[in-house]
């Protein structure tokens, strides 16, 4: 063979083994789009802090990202079937949830937080919910942490897909739970006469999680490098104080 078809014949091989550049595939994340002011929908667009800080994480992993949303107690089963990659809907880090996902580093500190009607003087904490009818959405930890307490089995616990905080407001309930940041931005930004009760009872960290499988377990990885930098260069920080005024992003 002459040297010169030779060495394009090699050229042509090498190329053909080398990977094409492409670009990412999008991240598919799943959220509620009913938890304000996390996750909301306003004039048809998705808005709130995990819409900011997911666009934040895909600049940085240079990904476009894909949003799904459904009912909170639908988006594990998303997740389990491989429908999207993570769910971005404040979900706290639970022992039997580690059993299922693995998870990112946190990027959410906060804790559990008992809201009542305003002018309820009966209850003034977690240990007022004996003998009451209490609310917590469907599928989120708040319902396994009244199920710890040791008290459980005097509490009512009705779970719903949304709108806890309207039949709080009208009696149909005597509380709900939910986290304090949420809780707060609720009483502040929306025309309805709660309050919160007491202290928080609980602490909650949140992160994001994935399926325990080789490409979940990249994906993580590459979630928590790009939490990293977005911590480290006051991203995280910046986004957290635009939405509530304060850090949520450190313990």
């Amino acid at each position: 063979m002459k040297p010169l078809l030779m060495n394009v014949l090699i050229a042509i091989s090498l190329l053909s083994s080398q990977p094409l550049l492409a670009q990412e595939d999008p991240l598919r994340v799943g959220m509620s789009g009913q938890y304000f002011p996390f996750t909301f929908v306003e004039q048809d667009q998705l808005r709130g802090f995990e819409v900011d800080v997911m666009e934040a994480l895909a600049q940085k992993m240079g990904r476009e990202v894909d949003y799904q949303t459904a009912n909170f107690s639908g988006l594990f089963g998303m997740l389990e079937s491989g429908r999207i990659d993570t769910v971005a809907n404040q979900i706290t880090i639970t022992e039997e949830r580690q059993q299922a996902y693995i998870f990112s580093d946190p990027y959410v500190y906060d804790g559990a937080q008992v809201v009542v009607k305003k002018g309820n003087t009966e209850i003034n904490g977690v240990e007022d919910l004996k003998g009451k009818t209490v609310a917590v959405n469907l599928g989120s930890n708040f319902e396994d942490l009244l199920q710890e307490l040791p008290y459980a089995d005097q509490i009512d616990i009705k779970t719903y897909d949304s709108n806890i905080e309207r039949d709080t407001a009208l009696g149909r309930v005597d509380a709900f739970v939910m986290d304090r940041v949420s809780a707060s931005q609720i009483i502040k930004d929306k025309p309805l006469p709660l309050a919160l009760a007491g202290p928080t009872f609980s602490q909650i960290t949140n992160a994001y999680p994935f399926r325990d499988t080789d490409q979940g377990r990249a994906l993580r990885d590459e979630v928590n490098q790009a939490l990293a930098a977005l911590r480290e260069d006051g991203t995280l920080k910046a986004i957290s104080e635009r939405w509530f005024g304060t850090d949520i992003t450190r313990p």
